[in-house]
């Protein structure tokens, strides 16, 4: 045999040699699990009309469309929940002034401090993974917030999410608003003053509490909208929502565009200073998201959010008098209010219940459920009435079978102008909630 012969029979000997070795790592690595199916939560809408429910949707469609009539809406959706199934999503009027796009039960919306329980629900879970504690110092997770005194170092990443860092309320949002980038805004709240000590006061935040969505990056090594969409999204069936300006903007299934101030009403620029804080004001997403969202909140969802994420979230840390002040139009009904992380849990009518509101710049939103009962409702509009604030409470007074009262003022005067505690106009683009 040539020289030339046993080369060539060496050189296939060793092609067939790395081929087989090929083969035998191929059969023998594990085969990746296939991601999860998606939650397909029951949508009961039309279906079962004589099965038992509190709600009267009759009656609550005819009154959502008579509110609809007031010259300061625009459009609107509406859902609600009872007994973990939702039994009513709707759109009201148009996505956007003097147009006859009509909004659905798709159409996507800003949720606006809505976002403040994703972040929150985010780094719970993060917590609730072992990844990191909720007692850490906040400074230990995000490297951009400085606090006066060096609180970075004594603030937990618990009083970051439960608004209790000691600042004053709504620190720099205003230059947020102006466009300065919000990491540079964290590093110089350590040059304003504190009102209090950490822990000890609740003031509402939009800059500092973005170090969620820092804390988040830093945990996992990715952005913020990446984690959030593979762990909550994409498994709950969340099919519409996102966390930035692009994919408002961008959705398949419409957008509402914001409308903000006087009449008429014409629609307006999306603005993107909450977008840069999107822990804070970044979620957008439909009137089917947000119920979906909201079922997963009371419980239904354990493999996206176990019990002890949601009760970690929802249990009270500090009381909020500025609320109370706010909802004083409802006292009757929700005259004490506290805060966990992310979300506010209150009294209503000695019931427990936990919601929120939002608002940015042409859209509000709210959430409000009973999470024994597994019921609730939620609503997004793109204007900025406050008169929709009452539809929570016509809802749940239906759930709880209470009297019924007209929140909604369709038989009474005109909604008085918004203010805060010390009697200022709350302006829609940064009440946050």
């Amino acid at each position: 045999m040539t020289l030339r012969r046993i080369a060539w029979f060496f050189l296939a000997f060793l092609v067939l040699v790395a081929a087989l070795w090929a083969a035998a790592l191929h059969f023998s690595r594990p085969v990746p699990a296939a991601a999860p199916a998606p939650h397909r939560f029951d949508v009961a809408v039309g279906r079962d009309e004589e099965a038992p429910h509190a709600v009267d949707y009759q009656r609550l469609d005819e009154r959502l469309q008579r509110m609809m009539a007031d010259p300061a809406m625009v459009g609107m959706a509406v859902g609600v929940v009872e007994d973990g199934r939702i039994r009513f999503v709707k759109g009201y009027g148009v996505t956007y002034a003097g147009g006859n796009e009509q909004v659905t039960p798709d159409t996507v919306f800003r949720w606006a401090s809505l976002s403040k329980g994703v972040a929150a629900d985010m780094v719970a879970s993060l917590a609730n993974d072992g990844r990191l504690s909720l007692d850490d110092p906040v400074g230990r997770w995000a490297a951009s917030l400085r606090l006066p005194g060096g609180n970075e170092n004594v603030a937990t990443v618990a009083n970051l999410l439960s608004h209790t860092l000691g600042l004053f309320g709504h620190a720099q949002d205003g230059k947020l608003e102006d466009g300065l980038d919000p990491h540079y805004l964290r590093g110089t709240l350590a040059t304003l003053h504190n009102i209090c000590a950490p822990g000890t006061c609740h003031a509402y935040q939009n800059v500092a509490y973005d170090a969620a969505s820092e804390i988040v990056e830093r945990v996992t090594g990715r952005p913020y909208g990446e984690v959030v969409q593979e762990r909550f999204f994409a498994p709950l069936g969340m099919a519409t929502a996102s966390t930035s300006r692009a994919g408002l903007m961008g959705s398949r299934t419409g957008w509402a565009r914001p409308h903000n101030g006087a009449h008429p009403l014409r629609p307006e620029e999306v603005t993107d200073a909450y977008y840069r804080v999107p822990a804070a004001g970044g979620i957008n997403g439909s009137i089917k998201d947000l119920a979906i969202w909201m079922i997963a909140n009371m419980g239904l969802a354990p493999d996206v959010l176990p019990q002890a994420v949601l009760n970690a979230v929802q249990t009270p840390r500090i009381r909020t008098p500025g609320e109370n002040f706010r909802r004083r139009k409802f006292r009757e009904r929700t005259a004490s209010t506290e805060y966990g992380l992310g979300w506010r849990i209150m009294d209503y009518a000695g019931h427990r219940v936990i919601g929120h509101h939002g608002g940015v710049h042409g859209y509000r939103s709210m959430i409000m459920f009973d999470p024994a009962l597994h019921s609730g409702v939620v609503v997004l509009w793109n204007g900025s009435s406050t008169k929709p604030n009452a539809i929570e409470y016509e809802v749940m007074d239906m759930i709880y079978q209470l009297p019924f009262r007209d929140w909604l003022e369709l038989e009474g005067p005109a909604e008085p102008m918004p203010v805060d505690e010390n009697g200022n106009a709350v302006r829609a683009d940064n009440e946050g909630g």
